[in-house]
């Protein structure tokens, strides 16, 4: 999730964590990392949703309506309308939410899956939200934080033991984060973040990616493996540094991308995402984007994305909100990019409360009316 939610507003795996923390030795046989093969060439190009909040809301008396104004299930709605690719994010053991835990994840993938719609699961690595100003480790790991190795175990274990209990169930993702909006070192003490620490860093990393490779191949399933950095503008340092340590085997360079928060416009974002590719022979998606369709606020939750976030070109209407979404796709496709996510388009107003408000935070940025009627930045879903 982006910085700017927890900046401005701001799995139940204890068992599984436990033993991570004892079990040193658990990790499967070592892969060749350099068996992993990516085609930057591909022509396949995603379109997707992340849809961690739709159980939460539903729960909390919404109620989603196609375009005719009928109600149906929201996966269906997005599936049919061209989303090819669910997001979901999942925290280790948030005892503050019942939601986003591993139960909650599943029941996500599972409504995916039944749409045949591809997953692409977010690994936080800890109980809250993380982002570029903050990588809590989750509260069960933080006595061995200085015990690297294992450390190490405890998100090697943790990873491959999440996906094998959703390989029991043939709910398998087909690409994985390892981590969110990396841009700081993961898995620290507090939220004052620490100074950049590689060698713990991509040691860290690595026993992740690992842990889904080995799975991977134990199940004979290809699971994708996405680096997450919030801003292209830091993608350009971030991955130079992790390439310099180490940090090779992956197959996606995943970026958030905000307009008003980034240097680069839509107009000059392409060359940017263009030298991503190249330099490091990765496919590239945009993994979490948004654009208000109103400025209006539909309840007493102050709204993220308010006059500040409006740019040049785009008016804070539903045909500025697909306007910016398809010049944003077509800067994309221009780059040699493979996707574009947006971001919790379905987090409509509700009856439930945030810690920071009543309603929902993204109302005026969904991909749905106050009617809950899709907007029409929600055709940015057909294919061209």
């Amino acid at each position: 999730m982006l910085v700017v939610v927890l900046k401005k507003l701001k799995f139940s795996f204890f068992i599984l964590s436990i033993f991570a923390l004892f079990s040193c030795s658990s990790e499967k046989e070592e892969t060749d990392s350099s068996s992993s093969i990516v085609d930057v060439n591909s022509e396949e190009f995603y379109l997707g949703a992340d849809l961690s909040y739709v159980n939460e809301m539903e729960n909390c008396g919404v109620f989603y309506k196609n375009k005719e104004g009928k109600t149906e299930d929201v996966f269906k709605i997005f599936a049919e309308g061209g989303s090819d690719l669910v997001r979901v994010r999942l925290w280790h053991n948030p005892t503050w939410t019942n939601y986003s835990n591993y139960e909650d994840v599943e029941k996500t993938i599972q409504r995916a899956k039944n749409t045949n719609t591809k997953v692409l699961l977010d690994f936080h690595y800890s109980d809250d939200w993380v982002d570029p100003e903050k990588q809590k480790i989750p509260k069960a790991w933080l006595p061995v934080i200085d015990n690297l190795p294992v450390l190490g175990d405890s998100i090697y274990n943790y990873t491959y033991n999440v996906l094998e209990k959703l390989s029991d169930k043939n709910l398998l993702p087909e690409m994985v984060q390892v981590g969110n909006e990396i841009n700081l070192m993961i898995l620290q003490k507090d939220n004052n973040a620490n100074p950049m620490d590689w060698p713990r860093n991509s040691f860290l990393l690595n026993k992740g990616i690992k842990a889904v490779r080995d799975l991977s191949k134990e199940k004979n399933k290809n699971i994708e493996v996405m680096l997450h950095i919030a801003q292209p503008e830091n993608g350009l340092w971030w991955f130079k540094e992790a390439k310099e340590n180490g940090v090779t085997d992956f197959d996606w360079i995943g970026l958030s991308y905000y307009p008003n928060w980034s240097q680069y416009t839509i107009q000059n974002v392409a060359p940017v995402l263009k030298n991503l590719i190249d330099t490091y022979s990765k496919k590239l998606m945009i993994v979490e984007t948004a654009y208000p369709f109103s400025l209006l606020n539909a309840d007493s939750a102050n709204n993220i994305l308010g006059t500040d976030a409006l740019i040049t070109g785009y008016e804070a209407t539903q045909a500025g909100q697909l306007k910016y979404l398809l010049d944003l796709k077509q800067a994309i496709k221009t780059a040699g990019g493979s996707g574009l996510v947006y971001w919790e388009p379905a987090w409509l107003s509700n009856n439930c409360a945030t810690r920071w408000g009543q309603g929902s935070h993204w109302d005026n940025a969904t991909l749905f009316d106050n009617n809950a009627k899709p907007t029409l930045g929600f055709d940015f879903y057909k294919s061209e």
